[in-house]
């Protein structure tokens, strides 16, 4: 079965680390490198232009930086996902990105296999890093972030189920499991949910349900 090419674009101001990536991803024949940014400036005019499926976006950056790219380029019309690159895993810049609209990150000394597997995840709409880490990094910063008040009335029951299971950090099985329902029926209350939500994917689901107090850190 061929898989349709999954197109990045790669920014990051140390040509040394985008010259690394380049030749990790050009070796897998379904990952098309369409262009390269220095700086979150060029980042926006990459995606703008060049329309990629996903974007590895480095935080620090000079002129415009991976944040605040990051929220210009979420916000455009059917935009790329953006996959965050960062050298520490508790990295407060990190809760910023996805509070921008990011899709997840990466630490940079990831082995290879898990950066073009997290890039193939956020191009089909996955959640990308693991549990435990997503939910420590939301945890630790949802504490500091103003609160949001979203309308949470239309989600049914169940879907309030859901959406606290997939703030624990579960995957479709293991919610599946935990409610007695097929994972189909799960994966159809997620989507559901997501767009009631009015958001992109399970991250910002996660962060919203922190911000907003209906799930707390710890509990």
């Amino acid at each position: 079965m061929t898989h349709p090419t999954i197109r990045v674009v790669i920014a990051d101001d140390q040509p040394l680390v985008r010259t690394g990536l380049r030749m990790i991803l050009s070796a897998e024949p379904d990952l098309e490198i369409v262009g390269e940014a220095a700086d979150g400036r060029a980042a926006i005019a990459a995606c703008r232009d060049l329309a990629p499926d996903v974007v590895l976006m480095d935080v620090r950056m000079p002129e415009v930086d991976g944040i605040e790219a990051t929220r210009v380029v979420t916000a455009a019309v059917d935009p790329p996902r953006v996959l965050v690159l960062t050298t520490f895993d508790l990295d407060e810049v990190v809760y910023d990105a996805l509070r921008a609209g990011a899709s997840g990150f990466l630490l940079k000394d990831a082995p290879e296999d898990r950066l073009t597997t997290a890039i193939r995840v956020v191009a089909e709409g996955g959640s990308l890093f693991a549990p435990s880490v997503t939910r420590r990094l939301i945890e630790e910063f949802a504490q500091r972030a103003p609160r949001r008040s979203p309308d949470l009335t239309g989600l049914t029951e169940r879907e309030h189920d859901v959406l606290r299971l997939v703030s624990r950090g579960l995957s479709n099985a293991e919610i599946a499991a935990e409610l007695f329902v097929s994972e189909n029926t799960v994966k159809t209350h997620v989507a559901r949910l997501l767009m009631k939500l009015g958001v992109r994917d399970r991250v910002q689901a996660v962060v919203l349900a922190y911000e907003s107090g209906l799930v707390h850190p710890g509990g």
